[in-house]
């Protein structure tokens, strides 16, 4: 088996950040953390979707593509595993739902150019919740540009990124999805639940290694 690469998806607020956490902790792996509260446009872009999502998504993408670009360093230094705490096909999720369709299309063109030869991730970790939940997180955790999130916004967020996944299945069939239900399970706060995660991703990891 090639070098694991694991990324989470999911959400806001759905916990994708601590998991990753754990995870370089526990298996010892280089953490990819995305860049957010760096984005100088975001405040502008929950102020003004519209006027500011293209800015913004191109920084989003042009640090993302910087970062898992690192991985290829990575491998090639130590061979030490890389955990993602995003998978970039979100920033497809996102542009999808806030650029005007002339501006998504040049935006769709630059993304293939930038990812055609991305690492590819051995496993997705896709954490989901309901949009109950996640507010309920977003509001806990207290980042200022996030209580301008609207639960309109969330909703048609927890939509996309449903159809995506179930898309990405379909296009990767050889790549597994772990789904964990943030409803169900709270790997923040319950030990027991953060040990039945671990366990799950550790096994998959090494069913994949079995069958390559």
């Amino acid at each position: 088996m090639t070098v694991p690469f694991v990324t989470v998806e999911g959400p806001i607020g759905v916990g994708k950040t601590s998991l990753s956490k754990e995870l370089a902790t526990t298996f010892n792996y280089h953490l990819l953390k995305e860049i957010v509260d760096e984005n100088p446009f975001l405040n502008k872009f929950y102020e003004n979707i519209e006027e500011w999502s293209f800015q913004t998504e191109m920084f989003f993408l042009c640090n993302r593509y910087k970062q898992l670009s690192d991985i290829k360093n990575f491998r090639l230094t130590d061979d030490k595993p890389v955990v993602a705490d995003y998978h970039i096909f979100k920033n497809l999720i996102f542009a999808k739902r806030t650029l005007l369709p002339t501006e998504y299309d040049k935006y769709e063109e630059i993304y293939k150019i930038l990812t055609k030869d991305m690492p590819v991730p051995n496993v997705v970790v896709y954490l989901h919740a309901s949009v109950d939940t996640l507010m309920k997180r977003i509001a806990m955790r207290g980042r200022e540009f996030e209580k301008m999130i609207s639960r309109d916004y969330m909703e048609q967020l927890v939509a996309d990124y449903h159809s995506f996944i179930e898309r990405f299945e379909n296009m990767h069939p050889d790549i597994p999805v772990i789904r964990f239900n943030g409803d169900q399970l709270d790997f923040v706060k319950n030990p027991n639940d953060l040990t039945y995660v671990l366990q799950t991703i550790k096994d998959t990891l090494q069913q994949r290694s079995l069958q390559q």
